[in-house]
This record gives structure tokens, sequence and C-alpha cells, in this order.
């Protein structure tokens, strides 16, 4: 790699749904700029980025990878972003600090979900963005449904400036709008075309197209407008110049075509590529707020500027230790220097300095304005925090990871797995911000969340590989409670005599339930003294500790009030250990009297759906015994709000993603206890054992 200015470099994403090529066009860009000497492929592992054992198992992307490239002149930092649900995470962190992206567009199959949601972030993020519809050599591939199904779902203008020379066992090459010119590519898989006449039967599209073309673009460009009003025709540099306008300003997607597996249309790909996608002069200034004063200030992506960047990605390894990828804002960022981290109030000494090339690293002196690079053994930095001058610090905003939809509690396989397991686990957190680790004090159990269940059973597979950590995910018990709905009144009397001082409480206790969330009331309505003011707090000290087990299953008391009305005491053998064993014991014997039922927690959620996915979902809410609160409609979707017991929404993340073909989204929290039906009552406390 040679020293680019900031005007010649790119940073952009790859990105699509799951299955459209990401890695496969990742890998022929790379060939085609001579960074590797051979096309790597995803289904024999050999690919380039990915490189994790994971990945190469299951034959997807699992964590986005980096590498770099060089193309007319400029220096191309590229992303490789997964494009599964259980991993969009990762694509969203890297997509905040990106300047450009490449959309796959399937030919086979159009814009799927997930393709959606990642055209939302590239909207919030402001993101230029060009398409390429690729698989342009597979059965059933159709190009201008592809572009249809662009504009219809994602509501973008979508620009053909590449039209495909036949498709299926027939493409052969592709026709550049721009310079009418036909490119034909051989089965070698070199990725070199030679160019000629646009075929006879392609021309009448080609014109069309073509016509298209210049009046869309014109249109982006008052100067360009009147131009093509003018001379009905706009020169290639004319057109460049606006497509590139109508790019940065998201006006319109120019939409390319091409085959990834078979290298073709790749370059002319890396062509608009350049020409396209903004440099990070064309982003203009980051704005973050200064540390010690809360102004905003903005920081130019200039070399002389004062040094910012954001911590975007962390790669945690048990033996190379935890290395931070940066992107730079402003300045110029070189080793063995020290910046500041104004979040930890920290510094942080940076050694050496790496370019990511998939797996590999190659070290470099410094970095600039633009740059995408990695450094290693940050002491207090995580995933997005701002790294700055110290005389001059400034903090950028860094989007909330997203809330995990589903939990797993983890068991261990061996006696050795549960000493190292919560270091593991502080590793893998670091490294992806999403898994969440909690303790459940209820149920002693280690509880693994994530955005799904593959997403869960990969980081169950790099605990075994990376830190010999064995553990079983399995579904996490549910938190349940017990009350009464009855009032009683009895008598709890504690008496032992076996030689010497004796023991002896004696207390009479009324139990009555408390509305919903009141939780536990004690009151003293002691008279006379019977019992005596020194043992009152240990009678509520015994009631309290047997409420941790009711009598139904063994779960938690709560939402009664427990009232000490009578009893009496001995001058010698009372004393505070007698007064709470009775306490205890009156408590027991009045929960069984007082008609004791299960609690069981209900969930708040916000599930948003497509509009005719609405009615299946609330029917399937009936089915889990939900209570639909509300309804409100969004833009081509519908957002449910609903209380649903926890029991019945476990697993909820993997069915609403079938019920919805991956384009329904939930949050989830705590809302309340409530009364467990008596027929599924019975149904939890004999498989508890209760």
């Amino acid at each position: 790699m040679g020293t680019y200015k900031t005007q010649q470099l790119r940073n952009l994403g790859i990105v699509a749904h799951g299955g459209a090529g990401k890695t496969s066009l990742t890998e022929a860009i790379l060939f085609n700029s001579g960074m590797i000497d051979r096309l790597g492929r995803v289904d024999d592992g050999s690919s380039s980025m990915d490189f994790e054992p994971e990945e190469i198992k299951r034959h997807i992307s699992i964590g986005s990878s980096l590498h770099h490239c060089e193309w007319q002149g400029h220096s191309l930092h590229m992303v490789d972003t997964p494009g599964y649900s259980n991993f969009l995470h990762d694509t969203r962190s890297c997509l905040r600090v990106l300047g450009g992206a490449v959309l796959i567009v399937s030919a086979i199959s159009g814009v799927k979900a997930q393709t959606e949601k990642i055209w939302g972030w590239m909207q919030e993020f402001e993101i230029p963005r060009i398409a390429f519809v690729n698989k342009m050599d597979r059965d059933r591939a159709d190009f201008l449904r592809a572009v249809d199904d662009m504009e219809q779902a994602l509501g973008t203008r979508a620009l053909v400036v590449c039209l495909p020379l036949g498709a299926e066992g027939d493409f052969r090459g592709v026709i550049d709008l721009v310079r009418m010119t036909a490119c034909f590519y051989g089965d070698d898989l070199s990725g070199q075309c030679t160019e000629g006449e646009i075929p006879e039967d392609h021309r009448a599209e080609a014109d069309r197209l073509r016509a298209l073309l210049l009046e869309t673009v014109a249109e982006a460009d008052d100067d360009l407008l009147e131009t093509f009003l003018e001379t009905e025709t706009l020169s290639e540099e004319e057109l460049l110049r606006g497509l590139r306008e109508g790019t940065l300003t998201g006006v319109f997607t120019p939409v390319l075509c091409g085959s990834a597996l078979t290298n073709k249309g790749v370059r002319q790909l890396l062509d608009y590529v350049v020409t396209c996608l903004p440099s990070p002069l064309d982003k203009g200034a980051q704005l973050g707020s200064n540390s010690k004063t809360g102004e905003i200030e903005e920081r130019r992506p200039q070399e002389d500027e004062h040094f910012s960047a954001m911590v975007f990605k962390t790669l945690s390894d048990p033996h190379a230790g935890r290395m931070s990828l940066l992107r730079i804002y402003s300045g110029t960022l070189r080793s063995d220097s020290t910046v500041y981290n104004p979040a930890k109030d920290s510094a942080e000494r940076i050694g050496q300095i790496f370019e990511l090339e998939g797996k590999k690293q190659h070290p470099i002196a410094e970095a600039f304005a633009g740059d995408i690079v990695a450094v290693a053994k940050l002491k207090t930095t995580e995933t997005g925090d701002t790294l700055c001058d110290g005389a001059h610090p400034v903090i950028y905003p860094n989007p909330m990871p997203m809330v995990p939809v589903i939990s797993f509690a983890l068991s261990t396989c061996t006696r050795t797995g549960e000493d190292k397991i919560h270091t593991a686990l502080a590793r893998l957190t670091e490294e992806d911000p999403t898994l969440r680790v909690s303790r459940e004090e209820e149920t002693r159990e280690l509880i693994l969340s994530g955005m799904g269940q593959v997403h869960l059973e990969v980081a169950v597979e790099r605990l075994k590989r990376k830190y010999g950590v064995e553990v079983e995910l399995k579904a996490p018990k549910v938190p349940y409670r017990e009350t009464v709905r009855g009032r009683t009144r009895i008598q709890g009397k504690y008496k032992k005599q076996s030689g010497g001082r004796g023991q002896y409480g004696d207390v009479w206790l009324e139990i009555e339930p408390l509305q919903r969330g009141e939780g536990f009331d004690f009151v003293d309505r002691v008279v006379g003294g019977v019992v005596p003011r020194q043992y009152i707090p240990a009678v509520e000290k015994g009631v309290v500790e047997a409420m941790q087990h009711g009598c139904l299953g063994g779960y938690q008391v709560q939402d009664v009030r427990v009232c000490l009305v009578d009893g009496s005491h001995h001058s010698v053998d009372s004393s505070e250990m007698a007064f709470k064993i009775a306490g205890s014991m009156g408590f027991k014997k009045a929960m069984e009297e007082a008609r004791p039922v299960l609690l069981e927690p209900i969930m708040e959620m916000e599930i948003t759906v497509p509009d005719e996915c609405m009615g299946d979902i609330i029917g399937d809410l009936n089915s889990r015994r939900g209570r639909v609160v509300g309804v409100e409609p969004k833009a081509h979707r519908q957002l449910i709000r609903t209380q649903v017991p926890m029991a019945e929404v476990l697993r909820y993340a993997p069915e609403l993603r079938s019920m919805t073909s991956d384009r329904g989204l939930f949050t989830m929290e705590f809302s309340h206890y409530d009364e467990v039906p008596p027929h599924l009552s019975n149904k939890i406390l004999a498989s508890a054992g209760g």
C-alpha cells in the first residue's frame, strides 16, 4: 500500500442479507486488486474473510472482517459484514463508522427482511450506497425484478448504471450505460473483460435505460439539468459527476450487476465505488461533545487536526489479548504514542498499529484521518469509546447496543469450567457487547442473553475453543412466586426443654393478601407487653426467612401482610432465637391455611410486524395467554403492545422470525406478577415436584 491523501480514501461496508454473496464479492475485489492471488470460496472454507472455525463450519459470516486494497490510485478499506439476523448487531456497529456501502441484492431472491433492517441503519447513519445485483449466472436470475424489488421494499430510486448481457447460464458480461460499451467476460475467473459494441438484441433496452439514466442524473443537479435541456445529452464526465452528486445526497442508488462467484462485473463495480462513494472529506467534520465543558465541537478529517477516533469493535484472544479496531476521524495516530479516553478518564499507550487483512495483521508506523486500523492491549478502552488528544478531549455519540431477545441458562460440564467461566464470559462480552451475562438469584442460574439461539450457540462454541470452558445451554427456569388469597389467624409456638435453660417463644399471627406488587408488610399490634419489645424484630426476621420458600413449590412468597397480634413469653427461657423460630413456624402454618396460589412473571412486549402479519401475530399472542393492550400503525408496519406470561415467550425470537419471514422485531421487559390459572398451576407444581 502506498501513502494516500484523505481524498483518495474510501471506507465501505459490503452489506446484504445472509447468503447474498458478500464474502464472495469481497474475495473477488481482493483478487482483482491484486491483494490475493487466488479466489477463495465460502463453501470450501478457503475464504480470506470467513476464517473463524465457526464461520467455516456454518458457511456464514458471524463477525465482520476487514481488508484493504488499491484501485485506480485510491485506498479502499472494506468491511465484510454479517447478514444473518443473529449477527446483524455487528453490522450495525460497523456502519456507524463507515463512509459508504455496497448493497448486494440477489438476482434470485431480491430484497429480504435483513436487507430492510440494514437499509434503515444506513439511512440513520446517512451512508451513501451503491447496489450490486449479484448471482446473475444462477438459475432464475432476473435483473429487472431485483431492481423493482429494491424500489418497492426499500423506497429508493434505483438507477441502473450497468445492464447484464444475458442471464443464468447465458450471462456473459455487462453493458456500461455511461460509456455505452459492452464488457464480455470469459469463464477463466480472471475478472478480465473484452470491450466491444453492444449486441443488437440488447441495443433497444440499453438505449431505454440510458435515456432514463440521463434524465435522472440531470434532475439531481441544476447545472446538469440546464445542460441537458439545451443539448438533450450529457458528456461522460458530466454523467459521472452527476452520479456522484446524486449518490452522496441520496437522491438515487446506482445499480450495477454481475456474479461475484465467477468474477464478472466486479471491476466495473470497483470503478463506481471510487467514482460515487464518498471520501472522508466528503463526509465532512464529525461532531462530538467536549468531555470537560459539554460543548459541541467538530473535528475535521485532516491530518493536522487534533487526533480523534472511535473504537467500533473489539477482538479478544486468550493468547494475543485484546485488539481494538479504530476509525480515525481526525489527526494522526503514531506508534508508541499516548492518547486519552475521556469516557474512562484514562490515558492509553498505543504500541504497534496494524492494518487488518482478514485474519492477518500488517504493521504500519502511522495512520491518518479516514483510516481504519487496529491497536492491541488497550487497558480500559471498550467498544464505543472515543480516543482523542488529551489536551483537546472530545466524545463522539455512540448508538446503544441492540437489546438481547433470547436467554438461556448456562451449566458447566466440568468443575474446572466453573472456575474459568466468569473470566471467559467477560472476554466474550468485551468482544460482543450484545451478549449479556447475569445471575438470577432466585433460580441460582447463570443467564446468557443474546440476539438469537444461533448467536448463543456460537458463543458457547467459542467458550470451548478459545478458553477451554465447556457449557450447556438450557431453557432458564421461570422465577415463579407464591402468595395468598385468604386471611387466617394462627399460633406459632416453639417450646424446648432438655435440661438447663430451655427455649420458649409463642406468637399469634394474622396473615392477609396485599395488592400485586406491594411486596411484604409486617405490622406490630401487640399490646400489654405479652411479647417483649426486644423479641419483635426476631419474629419479623423468622417470617421473612420463611417467606423465601412457600408451601406450594418452594417459591418465594410476596404480596402478604403479616400482623403480630398476640403471644406469650417466659422470663427465663425466652430468647430472640426462640421467637424467630416461632415466627417462622407460625407463618408456614398460616400460609397453608390462607389459600396459597402460584404467581408468574408477566412481560411487557412491543412487537413490530409488517401489516400483513398482524392478524397471525395477534392470534399467536392469544394462544400464549397474551393480552394486547394497544396497536399503533407505523409505515407499512404495526406496533403491537402486549402483556404475556414469561413462560410463554422464553423462545419467542425464533418463532417470531418464522412467522414474519424475519421481518418482525420485539422488545421485552418485566412488568408484574399475576396469578397462574389453576389448571396450569397444577402442571407447574407437578413438574417442579411441588
